[in-house]
């Protein structure tokens, strides 16, 4: 087995028979990795709570030939304490880290997908705005090559009173052609600032129907681009 160095973002954690545990890890420059902590539900164990979904570290692993890695050193960047310490926040950290573990794909780099998980866990650490698992999802929804086309409608191509989006159209939809889920200007402007650059503005935005509307489009948009339901997401149900 050889021995290798990465930093990575823990998604989720199982339990492996009476000490271990399997843990998926988001990491910068190889991708998903599935690997074994050996004896961290120990009390004495050297991980500690280094371990555990959210957590930002730096790791030493033995690349098996199998389908699990071995842990062999975890040192913590950060604990994301902030989150971890705040149910509201924990409860927003998790669908971020269940999209990511569906999103990405075993041993495949993906470097963009990595920054923007970390991104948004800062964010979310420092601030825990309305707006930071939509903004998320969105993002990562154009990373995919899937961001809903919101300029125009997709039926005729009108610019103006575009009233309903619908995700399997692709994009929103004129009052003559509507269909789908109906979306208010606000939420439109709202998604225009996520898409369009300005995410910085769209986090600002204080909690209002409108930030909810894109809060709820985009958990739909990431379930139809899954094709599954994210158990997470319920959480945030309001």
């Amino acid at each position: 087995m050889s021995l290798y160095r990465d930093q990575g973002i823990v998604l989720r954690t199982h339990k492996l028979g009476e000490a271990d545990r399997i843990v998926s890890i988001m990491t910068r420059d190889n991708g998903k990795v599935r690997a074994v902590a050996k004896g961290v539900r120990k009390t004495k164990s050297k991980f500690g709570g280094r371990l555990e979904p959210t957590s930002h570290v730096a790791l030493q692993l033995y690349a098996s030939r199998g389908d699990l890695d071995i842990v062999d050193q975890a040192e913590s960047i950060d604990h994301f304490r902030a989150i971890r310490d705040d149910l509201d926040r924990l409860a927003r950290a998790m669908p971020l880290l269940e999209a990511t573990d569906q999103l990405a794909q075993e041993r495949e780099v993906n470097p963009r997908l990595y920054q923007m998980l970390l991104g948004a866990l800062r964010t979310l650490s420092a601030d825990n705005a309305p707006l930071v698992v939509a903004g998320f999802y969105w993002k990562v929804l154009a990373l995919e090559g899937f961001a809903p086309h919101i300029e125009a409608c997709v039926s005729c191509g009108r610019t103006d009173d575009l009233v309903a989006i619908d995700l399997d159209e692709g994009g929103v939809l004129c009052t003559g052609c509507r269909r789908g889920t109906p979306i208010s200007p606000e939420a439109l402007a709202l998604l225009r600032d996520i898409l369009g650059g300005r995410l910085g503005s769209a986090l600002n935005a204080p909690p209002s129907p409108a930030t909810a509307e894109v809060d709820t489009l985009a958990t739909r948009a990431m379930e139809h681009h899954l094709e599954r339901r994210l158990r997470s997401a319920s959480i945030l149900d309001r």
